[in-house]
């Protein structure tokens, strides 16, 4: 272990450039002769386009064009596409500007281009859009009713598709020989992912190279890239760059291939002019992809002894009025196939319909699928717990998967490597005193409040396939720049692959530089998604490391006059074995670009590229605790406690690690207990689309959050790591539900819907103090 290197609580390099104001964001870059766009949205969740009367927006001051839907369609671009691999669902074409029909509030339909964004958005309110106003469709729950209207013609019914797993047969053999059996229908809400830094693009035109170059704040350049030049403008993958600068947050929302994309390429090829845009809140809330909006039946079959036999998991997931990139695959096989938990169950079966409804496009949102099913089976362990008389952790504990059972193959097609439920239970609950918690309720009681205690046992699949990609490159003064495929939005990606770096180089880090973003400068990648980062880049990146020793052997043995085979590398040097004569790292880099100083056989250069495909996802674990008060007078919820100890197998950063936890557990609070994302049922308004109606997570709805973790090494990556970025997103909500339901016991509530505002929470316990008699 290197100074820098794997295990070290090493603090962020790149901060030093975000909190002195050198970021470099969309919004900081401009091009000359750049131009600005503003987009038309629709006001209307459903309506035909009748006419788009454009005259007066282009006589405005200052407007370069005003471009529609029609003119999109005349230059030939091709759909956003939705590149899902679930069997059988409908895939209607989603233009990038629709010129016939809308299908929900923010689908685009004219393009403002003027000198400065000022200019483009007076413009635009001059574009008259005639409407016919068409009957719509936005509740989950009541998407697929007879008669309801049809967002698609071609999906009868609103169904995108219908898709299963596991052994049907099997449950319901379980559930005929069950003693007990528990059934919960519960809401996984929808929620506004809300990003630091809103999305934004910047497209610019070569004409003399046939090239297009966007800039645009994303999860993956050579994605974006891919899907444009394959699907949308058609064009040779060399013919485009995609460049992303520092990205302010994604969570999943900025992974994908948005219409604004390919629409400022086409229009910077079309006036000749660069074309920049940049959305306002509004603009975000309408048209950057939201995420979760599920609606789950489970039923649970147990024997005599609260063993658990066999689960059904009856999943409805709202796809929005488009297919996303990966919508259909996030409720199934990212999602469906984590309904196992932690648990020994036999029989499983999980069926998935998809929908569509005329609102925003859902697709991946932090843990995408992971935090729906853990959510569903976790408030259903802790509901059959209250319903047979018996504690959760009892309950939990009769179920886990043990330790030595590992590895273990789920009922539906995963083989968990790794990991110890039992103990991080166990130290969980010892740490959070849960034995102590009648004290702490009766105090609670005696101030008119009421106190829980709730906990979730997680697991979630990770670092899966396919590949990634790294590069390292020394130059002449001996220096090293890594080029990673990978994209950071946040997380510390710099920091970590440097230290990955420095621990098997043996560098410090101030000789060490980090790529990323730039489809032009880096040969390949798949971008960020999914807690790929480390343990499928940072293999791909130690594999590559690896080839650059076995090279440096190589120049070494040649300056010191051996034998490559007795050439070792340790501390960030090469050395005869047996002997103290040695050659730096940095020093062989700079012989590897002299000819005269390299062996007949080596090229000149030091620089070598590493790909590593994961066999298997890695599934980092974990145990989420969540104590809370409640004042039954207002329905405010106060978290008074709240600890968390996981399993993500060996530590690269502990710091940086505590960071991912502390944010993602606070992604997850706020979708629990603030976040309500609200259509109106008859027009398709969006109620919530302002920061005044959707509530977000502050410092002060949070104690000081306590984390500790144990270390159980994944065994399908050679890091041993398991992803992180995901996991506290995925513990939380069940975690702090399971806390409220418990304080509202004594009033008879057994379960309260996400998100349990105050307002919830008070009309739950009016409702239940209404039924209980005088």
């Amino acid at each position: 272990m290197t100074q820098f290197g794997i295990g070290q609580p090493v603090r962020r390099v790149e901060d030093r450039r975000f909190i002195t104001g050198h970021g470099r964001y969309v919004d900081d870059i401009a091009r000359p002769r750049q131009a600005h766009a503003v987009f038309v949205r629709s006001p209307h969740a459903h309506a035909a386009l009748r006419r788009i009367d454009t005259a007066a927006a282009v006589r405005a001051r200052g407007v370069v064009a005003v471009l529609t839907g029609a003119d999109l369609a005349a230059d030939g671009l091709g759909p956003i596409p939705c590149v899902s691999g679930v069997a059988g669902a409908v895939l209607p074409l989603r233009p990038a500007m629709v010129a016939d029909r809308v299908r929900h509030v923010g689908d685009t339909v004219a393009m403002v281009i003027a000198d400065s964004a000022a200019a483009a958005r007076d413009a635009a309110d001059l574009v008259a859009v005639d409407y016919q106003p068409l009957q719509g469709v936005v509740e989950t729950a009541h998407a697929l009713d007879p008669g309801r209207p049809l967002v698609w013609d071609e999906a009868k019914g609103n169904l995108c598709f219908a898709w299963e797993v596991g052994d049907e047969a099997a449950v319901a053999a379980a559930a005929a020989q069950a003693r007990h059996k528990v059934a919960l229908t519960l809401v996984n809400n929808r929620v506004v992912v809300s990003s630091m830094e809103p999305r934004g693009a910047l497209g610019e035109y070569d004409p003399g190279e046939d090239t297009h170059t966007l800039w645009s704040s994303t999860q993956g350049s050579h994605f974006i890239r891919n899907l444009l030049a394959e699907h949308v403008l058609r064009v040779p993958e060399n013919r485009i760059r995609v460049v992303t600068p520092d990205v302010g947050g994604g969570f999943g929302m900025k992974l994908f291939l948005y219409p604004e994309h390919a629409l400022v390429l086409w229009a910077a090829k079309r006036i000749g002019r660069p074309v920049k845009w940049l959305p306002d809140r509004s603009d975000s809330f309408v048209t950057d992809t939201q995420g979760r909006d599920n609606l789950t039946t489970l039923t649970l079959s147990l024997d005599e002894n609260l063993k658990f036999l066999g689960l059904k998991v009856e999943l409805l997931a709202n796809m929005g009025a488009y297919l996303s990139n990966f919508a259909p695959e996030i409720p199934t096989f990212s999602g469906a196939v984590m309904h196992s938990g932690v648990y020994a169950i036999p029989a499983i079966h999980v069926s998935v319909k998809g929908l569509f409804t005329n609102t925003v496009p859902v697709d991946a949102y932090r843990g995408a699928g992971r935090p729906e099913a853990a959510y569903a089976l976790e408030r259903l362990v802790s509901f059959a717990a209250r319903q047979l008389g018996v504690a959760p952790d009892e309950l939990r504990r009769r179920n886990l998967v043990a330790a030595a059972a590992m590895p273990y193959a789920t009922p539906l097609g995963l083989v968990y490597d790794s990991g110890d439920f039992g103990r991080n239970l166990d130290q969980a609950l010892r740490t959070a005193d849960a034995g102590g918690l009648p004290a702490r309720r009766a105090a609670a009681r005696a101030r008119g409040c009421y106190r829980g205690l709730g906990h979730a046992v997680y697991i979630e699949q990770s670092g899966f396939p396919p590949d990634e990609f790294a590069e390292l490159r020394f130059d002449p003064s001996g220096t090293l720049t890594i080029l990673m495929g990978s994209q950071s939005s946040g997380q510390g990606h710099q920091t970590a692959y440097a230290q990955l770096a420095s621990e098997k180089l043996g560098l410090d880090l101030d000789k060490i530089r980090v790529q990323q973003g730039d489809s032009a400068a880096i040969a390949f990648g798949r971008g960020t998604g999914g807690s790929r980062s480390i343990p499928v880049g940072g293999a791909a990146l130690m594999h590559a490391a690896e080839k650059l020793i076995d090279k440096g052997k190589r120049v070494a043995a040649h300056l010191l006059e051996a034998a490559a085979a007795d050439i070792a590398f340790a501390d960030g040097a090469f050395a005869i074995a047996g002997t103290d004569r040695r050659v730096t790292v940095d020093a062989v880099a700079r012989a590897a670009f002299n000819p005269a100083q390299l062996p007949p056989d080596v090229e000149p250069g030091f620089a070598e590229s590493g790909h590593f495909t994961p066999p298997a996802p890695t599934f980092p674990n974990g145990v989420h605790v969540c104590e809370v008060e409640i004042d039954p007078e207002t329905g405010v919820v106060r978290i008074e406690r709240y600890l968390v100890v996981d399993d993500f197998g060996v530590v690269i950063n502990p710091l940086l690690l505590a960071g991912q936890v502390n944010g993602g557990i606070a992604q997850g609070v706020g979708q629990a207990m603030l976040e309500r994302t609200v259509f109106d049922p008859e027009s398709g308004q969006l109620l919530s689309g302002t920061f005044s109606d959707y509530a977000l997570p502050r410092a002060d709805d949070l104690p000081p959050l306590e984390f500790a973790y144990n270390v159980v090494p994944c065994r399908t990556n050679p890091l041993g790591v398991k992803g992180a970025g995901e996991a506290g997103a995925i513990g939380s909500p069940p975690a702090l539900i399971n806390a409220i339901v418990d304080a509202l016991g004594e009033f008879g509530i057994d379960h309260i819907d996400m998100p349990a505002t105050p307002e919830a929470v008070w009309h739950a316990i009016r409702a239940a103090t209404s039924r209980q008699p005088v």
